[in-house]
């Protein structure tokens, strides 16, 4: 038998108030949350608490539908190499969320699994309930009551793998995921480098920048492509972070569409090398889009790009890129 269920995960602000959940059906889910955390330490929790959950039917197969490529790559792709290098990137800097990337790799060991992406916001019932399910969680944090929990997954004993009926991340070694649960308003991992200080040091240092500029779109729309070019920029997470919206979108010249979350880890892991560039056109489209066309160069060859630039609040933020190839 597989079980099959979508895993979600959801930031009010992001960081912010967080919840997370998954869901196989109406009478199988389960939802939790914290006051403050990230989008991806949502999605990382759901996946964990789906493990726990069927700890105790280990011989089923779990398929997991994800819409994070973060979490499917993280799992799939990158937790070996980190795990040799001592939970440390290529870089030498260490894992992001590295508790919930561990007691993840613990609760996996020996299971069946296989995870399947998903577009999120697309009508896939499955992922729409687990979606449903983690905002709401995150907006009782944020209004300060209890979210609703879920009946869990069937076959627990009290004592059972699932964590404290809190939802809230439990900090045990794998021996003793089946133990007594710790307290219900444990806290997750601390948010780096996601919070609120970075995020905002970086805002004041973007607004800095583009002041000497004279805020003229065009000016800081073209000044912000080139920043984002630069290996060194591309390999920060952090600026990375700051530089691209949230719903980014780039269609590669292969046709794989990255979303944010998957384009910022692969550059983290490989920014790539420096490119020079001739700008094509740079076209105000309304008050808050600029869009960019330009030749870029490498070693490869030249390649024809086009980048949508939006204004979100106060900060123009990279909304959509393509690249195609010059043959």
């Amino acid at each position: 038998m597989t079980i099959t269920a979508a895993a979600d995960g959801s930031a009010l602000g992001n960081p912010g108030p967080a919840g997370w959940a998954w869901y196989v059906d109406d009478n199988c889910w389960r939802a939790g949350g914290w006051p403050h955390g990230t989008n991806n330490q949502g999605e990382l929790m759901a996946v964990l608490d789906l493990f726990r959950a069927t700890a105790h039917v280990p011989e089923e197969e779990l398929h997991i539908l994800c819409d994070s490529q973060y979490v499917i790559n993280s799992v799939t792709k990158w937790m070996p190499g980190w795990k040799r290098k001592g939970w440390r990137k290529a870089d030498g800097k260490p894992v992001l969320n590295v508790e919930m990337l561990q007691d993840i790799d613990r609760a996996l060991a020996g299971r069946k699994y296989r995870f399947e992406w998903v577009k999120g916001h697309a009508g896939h019932d499955l992922n729409e309930a687990a979606d449903e399910r983690a905002r709401a969680a995150a907006t009782a944090y944020q209004q300060g009551i209890e979210p609703r929990r879920g009946p869990g997954f069937p076959g627990l004993t009290p004592s059972g793998v699932q964590p404290a009926v809190s939802g809230e991340p439990v900090r045990r070694p794998a021996a003793s995921v089946s133990g007594p649960a710790t307290s219900a308003r444990q806290a997750p991992p601390a948010v780096e480098p996601y919070g609120d200080d970075l995020f905002s040091e970086l805002e004041r240092e973007t607004a800095a920048g583009l002041a000497s500029l004279e805020d003229k779109p065009e000016d800081v729309v073209e000044a912000l492509e080139r920043e984002l070019l630069l290996p060194e920029v591309r390999a920060d997470i952090g600026r990375t972070g700051v530089l691209l919206h949230p719903d980014f979108v780039e269609i590669g010249a292969s046709g794989r569409m990255w979303t944010k979350d998957a384009i910022v880890m692969e550059l983290e892991e490989d920014p790539g090398e420096k490119l020079r560039l001739d700008m094509l056109g740079a076209d105000r489209i309304g008050t808050s889009a600029v869009l960019l066309t330009y030749r870029s160069y490498s070693r490869a060859g030249s390649t024809l790009r086009s980048s949508l630039w939006v204004l979100d609040g106060a900060q123009w933020r990279l909304r959509f890129h393509q690249g195609t190839p010059e043959v």
